[in-house]
């Protein structure tokens, strides 16, 4: 196939090369938004399961290794560039349909993005709030929303002076925090290990039901009953889940082999996979150990919320693993009461427990957890949230302008920078506020945009596998991926139904992600959206160039299935007082996706006796292909006529239909079109109606 196209808009973006970088270093670009959630997902875990935490820790692991890892592993191999479960939805479904999914997809997106940068900023707030040598400072006011705000504002700030992610911040700002939680978390857990008086007295209490948490089940438990309580709740624990995303989002920065291609980059491919299969790990074995320690060493009450009893809330809250980094108090491993062990028997132990609380200084855990070093992991837990949000920034101004101004549905200005940073900011601040800067509040969202792009991505795979196959359904049909596609909806609509605070946010993004699109493409309506043309072979462009030095030609729309083109002809000829020497040229332009906005489309020219007919397909509109063909003869000779016949459709009607699908009002509107694309009247083409 020939091609003559144009760039289109995004072509530059497209085509810019990225500089590739050793895999396990782009793995920090993903690990500054998933592995940043170590700040606040222990103390979110505990506040939905409790007790229950650690097992329903387990299940979360289970979904996240046998489900999430395999399906952005096949997303990986169908994106390489890093387009992600979207891009694969866009491809897979068309129309109108298609473009309003990846409307309701990117609302669901914005959510995501939005609420990481507010939720990582307020987690950073309460880091800096809770601080035992800060604390003094901050008695009192707003602080949390203030040091919100200002860290937001600070994001903004940043990006509108072109912030740039780099890899070597990234692989800093994660190493140092990993380390610091290697630190906290296998001390925690090499404690526990010497005293497990604390596993059996966390035990004794998940017997007893004992689980301090809201909930409705019976505390008459057994493991069986307990197993199941934890699939039921596991959805809670969804933020655990985050990053899968992100990490197909920087394939483009991972380096590959020497002889991958752009049509066959195998080596990328496969050092993603291992890109997220080494984060889906560390982050397994991290939300596994913080949930085994935040359960057994810190009292729930340390835990809790704020409340009207509690107003200050649990010292712990929104911070745990940092509570353990500084020494503060941790449950005494001294039994002072005996109770019947309930997972005793089965474990094999035989120690005494106790329910009684008593507490003693945190520091006994490991001797260099104290203010200072809790001071130092605070430090590195706002930089690696504050990074966080710089990443989903990021994001969203990397996401909106691949889509929404491609689609017509957006301004042209959303292509631009900083009008973009500086709307992003303000709907950060107005979440923030709304939400009064709380971590907790704020989950409910973040889990809800998180579960839906993942379930997303699961559909996406399903529906490409099952295209790529034949057969019987039954065989067709990709068991491994149906499964794994149930569990991320059930997770998703549990989520929801739990909380639904978070969809009702994500609702609202949607509708004004809709509505100003709707808005963007009706008063964008009228621009030409030509990139120009493909033929269909040389001899077509041939034919083409050749037209293009016709004095006078007259184009002539022809509807196929209609009147013959001999019959089409000598009708125009007479109504319209056309000499036999004037040639006349036929179009027959055939709608393809009406939904697009630009268009590209495929031509194919004919000439059959005298007469040249121009045979167009992948039209998104007709009256926009005629008057570009129109302006593209123009160029070369004298401007040439456009002839049509009279039409009785309703205004109404035609507008309605030109809009939706593409065509109706043709005259008119290519009159329009042409006007706004050509101001000089000597150089427009004309258009007449007989």
């Amino acid at each position: 196939m020939d091609n003559s196209t144009q760039a289109t808009p995004t072509s530059e973006a497209a085509g810019h090369e990225h500089p590739k970088s050793f895999w396990l270093w782009v793995m920090c670009l993903t690990g500054v938004d998933y592995f940043s959630t170590l700040g606040y997902q222990p103390s979110i875990a505990f506040e939905a399961t409790g007790l229950l935490t650690p097992f329903a820790t387990i299940i979360l692991v289970l979904v996240t290794l046998l489900g999430a890892l395999p399906v952005y592993c096949y997303v990986a191999g169908k994106s390489p560039n890093g387009q992600g479960s979207i891009a694969m939805l866009e491809r897979l479904l068309h129309g109108w349909g298609g473009k309003l999914l990846v409307l309701v997809l990117l609302g669901f997106a914005a959510t995501d993005f939005v609420i990481t940068k507010t939720l990582s900023a307020a987690d950073a707030a309460a880091h800096v709030i809770k601080n035992p040598m800060l604390e003094e400072y901050f008695k009192g006011g707003r602080w949390q929303i203030g040091i919100t705000f200002f860290l937001l504002l600070m994001l903004g700030a940043t990006f509108m002076r072109g912030f740039k992610e780099v890899i070597g911040m990234a692989v800093g700002i994660v190493g140092v925090y990993l380390l610091l939680n290697v630190i906290v978390v296998g001390s925690s857990l090499y404690y526990v290990w010497q005293n497990p008086i604390f596993v059996e007295r966390w035990l004794e209490q998940v017997g007893a039901g004992n689980w301090h948490f809201e909930h409705h089940f019976s505390t008459a438990a057994n493991p069986w009953h307990i197993g199941l309580i934890c699939v039921v709740l596991f959805p809670k624990l969804a933020l655990g889940l985050s990053g899968f995303e992100t990490g197909v989002a920087v394939m483009p920065l991972i380096q590959g082999d020497a002889t991958d291609t752009e049509a066959n980059p195998a080596g990328r491919i496969r050092n993603a996979c291992k890109l997220l299969f080494s984060a889906a790990i560390i982050m397994s074995l991290f939300l596994l150990g913080a949930s085994l320690v935040t359960s057994t060493l810190i009292a729930p009450e340390a835990l809790m919320k704020k409340t009207e009893a509690n107003p200050n809330g649990g010292g712990a809250h929104d911070r745990a693993l940092a509570y353990l980094a500084h020494g503060e108090p941790i449950l005494s491993k001294e039994p002072v009461t005996t109770i019947q062990p309930f997972f005793g028997a089965a474990l094999g132990m035989t120690h005494d427990v106790s329910t009684v609380i008593r507490q003693e200084r945190g520091s006994v855990i490991n001797p260099l957890f104290g203010s200072v070093f809790g001071t130092i992991y605070d430090v590195s837990t706002v930089v690696i949230l504050w990074f966080a949000g710089a990443s989903a920034m990021a994001g969203l101004l990397n996401l909106v302008p691949k889509y929404l101004p491609r689609y017509g549905m957006a301004p042209n200005w959303a292509s631009a920078m900083r009008p973009l940073v500086i709307l992003f900011t303000i709907v950060n601040l107005f979440v923030t506020w709304y939400f009064d800067a709380s971590v907790e509040k704020q989950g409910a969202a973040y889990a809800t945009g998180v579960l839906v792009l993942m379930s997303s991505a699961c559909v996406a795979s399903l529906i490409d596998r099952w295209r790529a196959r034949s057969g019987f359904w039954l065989v067709r049909m990709p068991w491994i991926f149906a499964a794994i596609t149930l569990v991320f909806l059930y997770t998703t609509l549990a989520n929801m139904i739990e909380k639904p605070d978070g969809l009702f946010i994500a609702i609202w993004f949607i509708v004004a992600t809709v509505v100003s699109s709707i808005v963007s493409r009706y008063l964008r309506s009228k621009e030409l959206r030509f990139q120009g043309l493909d033929f269909m072979d040389a001899q077509s462009r041939f034919l083409w160039d050749s037209m293009r030095m016709l004095e006078f030609p007259v184009l002539v729309p022809h509807r196929p299935g209609g009147r013959s083109l001999r019959e089409k002809e000598a009708s125009i000829r007479k109504e319209h007082r056309l000499g036999p020497e004037i040639p006349v040229v036929f179009i027959e332009a055939n709608l393809g996706d009406v939904s697009d906005f630009y268009q590209t489309p495929l031509m194919e020219v004919k000439q059959e006796e005298g007469v040249f007919i121009l045979h167009i397909h992948r039209c998104a509109s007709i009256a926009h292909t005629i008057a570009a063909l129109a302006l593209e003869l123009s160029k070369v000779g004298s401007p040439p006529e456009i002839h049509f016949g009279w039409s009785d459709q309703n205004t109404l009607e035609a507008n309605v239909g030109f809009l939706l699908f593409g065509e109706g009002n043709v005259p008119w509107l290519v009159r329009e079109l042409l006007c706004d694309a050509q101001p000089n009247p000597e150089l427009r083409p004309r258009v007449i109606i007989g």
